[in-house]
């Protein structure tokens, strides 16, 4: 039994792989005249089972031509000598078998399946045949339209199809373990996650931007029956673009996060320094790369410091200028034809080009907090086991000291590590003094006490 994999989901495996290993058997015997058996057929599976790859298959509709796919980008991952074996056991003398395609890995021992080799499986040296399976590849097949499979990428010159069939690590785990594995930043994934263990009413917005906020629920919640039910696919742009713009500390990260939360999608943060390269071409590969890997995902996307590439556009002068708004176009082509939710960020709005904000379906402003709503979050954030001393007073402290949600957080933080530090019963006046005294002093103001 395969360690740590449960009785059912090791039978679910065996019969697929079994199912595939003589279907591969088969398509070697007849192609090089040694036997014409009956071609195994896949509904002999009986996909009755709730395994992850039974449910898979099940769930997204695949084809008996996309299980073939599948399975044989997923065999070596779990038996390593699995094609090497099939060769050897129909060919013991060896031979050379181009048709068959594979390629040998730096470090795995066994055959890796390519492109060619899928096409073989599938349509053997039928020319006609193997047109329509490159096409299932260039994205017929839900598979590689979804990004779930491609072929890994060959030398300069050499055919497309003798690439690696790769199944995405993302599936691979789920259809192994039943886990999500969710991507970490790399070079090749310029994203992170971000979370939050605060609630709704932990963030203190006006009334209009709560309001704007609440469409954008909408939309998270009904735009599959719209798009799906009502058959409005061909009438509406996929997706939903937002812009938010507000001074830093306003709460913009935060109801990003919360609306993953609360819509049980997750949060990736885009980080703009890696995505934009010096290098001509660069930036687009970064931005394909991100694209392609959060397509069919049900990903927030949510951009940062968005004006440091949707700033104002300026006239060509050399080629620089030429090639940065090249990636500009780029990148909001890739935001309109993206499929879900896309969430800019810039501390103002008079710092991003009319052009692009006239794209995106909701411009939601963050304020600065009023005196109330300073008030609700100075109440909100202060910890509960601890008195304020008596000259301690919220409202005047609300009233006198415009700070952000943020810096009221940053303060009260400060506050409660000089009461602890100095073994205090009560938060003092003092240390609230010297804790927004600081934020002030972040931006160049000068606090009149």
């Amino acid at each position: 039994m395969i360690n740590n994999v449960s009785k059912p989901q090791e039978d679910s495996y065996i019969r697929c792989f079994s199912f595939l290993r003589e279907r591969i058997k088969h398509r070697l015997r007849t192609e090089y005249n040694l036997a014409k058996d009956p071609v195994p057929e896949l509904d002999t599976l009986n996909l009755t089972d709730d395994s992850h790859l039974s449910a898979f298959i099940k769930r997204e509709h695949l084809s008996d031509e996309d299980t073939i796919l599948l399975l044989l980008a997923l065999v070596t991952h779990l038996a390593p000598g699995f094609l090497s074996d099939i060769i050897s056991d129909v060919f013991p003398n060896g031979g050379e078998f181009p048709e068959f395609g594979g390629v040998k890995g730096k470090q795995h021992r066994g055959i890796l399946p390519t492109g060619e080799t899928a096409l073989f499986v599938l349509f053997g040296s039928h020319y006609q045949q193997r047109l329509r399976g490159m096409n299932l590849i260039y994205g017929d097949s839900i598979l590689f339209r979804k990004n779930m499979l491609c072929l890994g990428a060959v030398p300069k010159g050499e055919p497309p199809m003798s690439g690696k069939l790769l199944i995405d690590e993302e599936y691979l785990a789920r259809l192994t373990t039943g886990k999500v594995l969710k991507p970490k930043l790399s070079e090749d994934f310029p994203a992170s996650i971000i979370e939050t263990g605060l609630e709704w009413s932990d963030l203190i917005l006006n009334p209009k931007t709560l309001a704007e906020i609440k469409e954008i629920e909408v939309w998270l919640q009904y735009n599959q029956i719209l798009m799906r039910d009502w058959g409005m696919k061909a009438k509406i742009k996929p997706g939903f673009r937002v812009m938010f713009h507000g001074l830093p500390g306003t709460g913009k990260t935060l109801t990003a996060s919360l609306l993953g939360k609360y819509t049980g999608r997750d949060v990736y943060r885009v980080d703009l320094s890696m995505v934009v390269s010096k290098y001509i071409g660069e930036t687009e590969k970064s931005l394909s790369r991100l694209f392609d890997k959060a397509a069919d995902k049900d990903w927030i996307l949510f951009f940062d410091e968005a004006d440091s590439v949707f700033g104002k556009r300026t006239n060509v002068r050399d080629a620089h200028d030429k090639y940065a708004n090249q990636e500009v176009s780029y990148l909001l082509q890739r935001i309109e034809a993206h499929s879900g939710l896309v969430i800019l960020a810039s501390n103002f709005k008079s710092n991003i080009d009319t052009a692009f904000t006239r794209r995106f379906q909701s411009l939601v402003e963050f304020d600065m907090p009023s005196y109330n709503e300073r008030l609700q979050l100075w109440k909100n954030n202060l910890p509960e086991v601890i008195a304020l001393d008596s000259d301690v007073n919220l409202e005047d402290i609300a009233r006198k000291y415009a700070v952000s949600g943020a810096s009221i957080v940053n303060i009260i933080h400060y506050t409660c590590l000089k009461t602890l530090a100095s073994n205090q019963s009560l938060i003092k006046r003092a240390d609230l003094m010297e804790g927004i005294k600081k934020e002030y002093q972040k931006e160049g103001k000068t606090l009149n006490v």
